[in-house]
């Protein structure tokens, strides 16, 4: 055999694959920025009244929520390369329609189909986990993660100087141009993964799925108008509790769901996605307020009077940071692990919305908090993608991410209401126009902190951290390899590593090669010989073994995709034989 060496997942995954993915990332948050710096228009622009202007980023919010966990799972099924191109497609359209429109409910239908976009930041984690070799991983998923960041950060200036100097509608032909130029870049530079889930389409899952996800995020965001405590809110609150709760007992009940929800409450996957939305909602809450304080007038005795380019401007530092720290992250990862970098992110976190309640007075301190809000945000962010793809099989990849990023879109979504009816029951009325106070503000960034503190409680919950940089199948460290056994590890080889006498060899290393030579997995044996390695998919496989003081070992094993593991002993050769 010839294939005993393969630490590099595959030839094809050139050197550009990584900033392209990040460049289709920073087009979705292009994508949810848009409109930021004009929100405060819409009414007017739309001709309109204030609440249903709001359904105008409503409705991305919606349709973004339900399609990640759609288009993780697409992607896994179908190609993830396939279904990001397609998400970006759809995007480029919503765009198109609302750039020739000024009627509220085409607008929203435009807007609807550019939160499919959303899809891409787990679609491309998974391209980079079947890709890139495991130490380059961490800080390619970090670059990714955080893009969602960087794009909305980089994009506030940008817009907010189109908006001003432009008609608003340039704002959606730009977004369309940036997205047929990521699609261009992922044809000619980015591989489609070979990498499948077994199974179909689970479509009364994803039907599912979006019921429960809008009845719950509706009135989150529309709460503030309809009134907390009134029927319809309250009702349909009931209504999202009642939907899931069926939705999650016919998941478990469906062979190949849109959603495993047993992979999910491992406790990995289940405190990491927990921690999420609450990364989310301190994400968020400094989109909310810095902007608002900076361009408020003078004359409110608070406010800071700056534009709006130069607001997007200081703000701007958030998104630059969380890029500066993903190479930070990758290195403090792999000696650390993800579990003390995402601890570190949200302890920063803290310090600067800790801080950032003293510093309101002038426009430089508005820089100082966006940099630290930013490095902190950037660690948490990059650790998130890391701890979700060291706990899955490789084949769950996009749907798990999938999940991962709706808890992040959740966070955001209860951050926006939350604080939106903050900034709304603390203003003060000037002239007929509700004008934020400083009380608001600093209640929004306690709201944060307290979120910040729970996300740090959840991460303390998390199992004992490996490097980023470890194996990241399933099976693929000696922690995994442990559990996988316990749980006697579907779909995978195990047996028994053994010596030339028929002894036990502990601490060989087994490595898993797939039919075109790319390593699919790797384990070291137990002090008992035991091994157990899983594998992505059904086909033909490689198991190489080799161990201090005797000869490697390559054993060609077929495996069926079904969830019965396959027995397999590797028999080692004694020291003098080579290879």
């Amino acid at each position: 055999m010839t294939h005993t060496s393969t630490d590099r997942p595959g030839r094809r995954a050139g050197g550009a694959v990584v900033p392209v993915l990040a460049f289709a990332g920073i087009v979705v948050a292009v994508m949810q920025t848009l409109l930021v710096p004009v929100i405060k228009d819409l009414p007017q622009l739309l001709d309109t009244s204030p609440s249903n202007a709001t359904w105008v980023l409503t409705s991305t919010l919606l349709s973004g929520a339900v399609a990640t966990p759609i288009m993780g799972r697409l992607g896994d099924l179908y190609g993830k390369r396939r279904t990001l191109i397609l998400s970006l497609a759809v995007m480029v359209v919503g765009a198109l329609v609302s750039a020739a429109t000024s009627d509220l409910l085409t607008m929203i239908a435009g807007r609807t189909l550019q939160g499919f976009a959303m899809g891409a930041i787990p679609l491309g984690i998974g391209l980079m986990r079947d890709m890139l070799p495991r130490e380059k991983l961490g800080s390619a998923m970090a670059l990714m993660s955080s893009s969602i960041g960087v794009g909305g950060g980089l994009a506030l200036p940008a817009a907010a100087l189109v908006a001003q100097h432009a008609d608003w509608h340039v704002l959606f032909y730009g977004a369309a141009g940036l997205g047929v130029l990521a699609i261009v870049l992922t044809l000619l530079v980015v591989p489609e993964s070979p990498a499948r889930a077994e199974g179909s389409f689970d479509l009364p899952g994803a039907l599912g799925l979006s019921a429960g996800l809008v009845l719950f995020l509706l009135p989150i965001t529309k709460g503030s108008d309809w009134g907390w405590s009134s029927v319809l809110t309250l009702g349909l609150f009931a209504a999202s509790v009642a939907v899931l709760l069926l939705w999650g007992l016919m998941e478990l009940r469906v062979k190949a769901p849109l959603v495993d929800l047993r992979t999910s409450a491992r406790p990995a996957v289940l405190f990491t996605n927990l921690a999420s939305i609450m990364v989310g909602v301190s994400f968020y809450v400094v989109s909310l307020v810095l902007p608002q304080l900076l361009q408020l007038p003078k004359s409110t005795g608070y406010g800071l009077g700056q534009s709006m380019v130069t607001a997007g401007l200081l703000v701007a530092p958030l998104g630059l940071t969380m890029m500066v720290t993903a190479p930070v992250y990758a290195r403090l990862s792999a000696k650390y692990g993800p579990k003390v970098t995402l601890i570190l992110g949200l302890l920063i976190i803290a310090i600067g919305y800790g801080a950032g309640l003293g510093l309101m007075s002038a426009a430089w301190q508005s820089l100082v908090i966006a940099v630290v809000l930013g490095a902190g945000i950037g660690l948490a962010y990059s650790s998130l993608p890391a701890l979700i793809v060291g706990a899955v099989p490789a084949s769950e990849t996009g749907a798990a991410n999938g999940l991962n990023t709706l808890m992040r879109s959740i966070g955001t979504s209860v951050s926006s209401a939350v604080i939106g009816m903050v900034l709304a029951d603390t203003a003060n009325d000037v002239g007929g126009v509700a004008v934020p106070t400083m009380h608001g503000f600093r209640v929004s960034f306690l709201i944060a902190t307290a979120a910040v503190a729970v996300g740090l409680l959840l991460a303390l919950f998390l199992p004992r951290n490996t490097p980023a940089t470890a194996p990241q199948l399933r099976a693929s460290s000696e922690e995994d390899a442990n559990l996988a056994h316990a749980e006697a590890v579907l779909r995978g080889f195990r047996g028994r590593v053994l010596d030339a006498d028929g002894a036990p060899v502990a601490h060989a290393k087994v490595t898993l090669i797939d039919h075109r030579g790319r390593q699919a997995g790797a384990t070291l044996s137990q002090p008992d010989g035991s091994y157990v390695v899983a594998v992505p998919a059904r086909g033909a496989y490689v198991l190489a073994a080799r161990a201090t003081g005797h000869g490697p070992l390559a054993s060609a094993a077929t495996h069926a995709g079904d969830e019965r593991p396959v027995d397999l002993d590797l028999a080692l050769p004694g020291d003098t034989v080579t290879a």
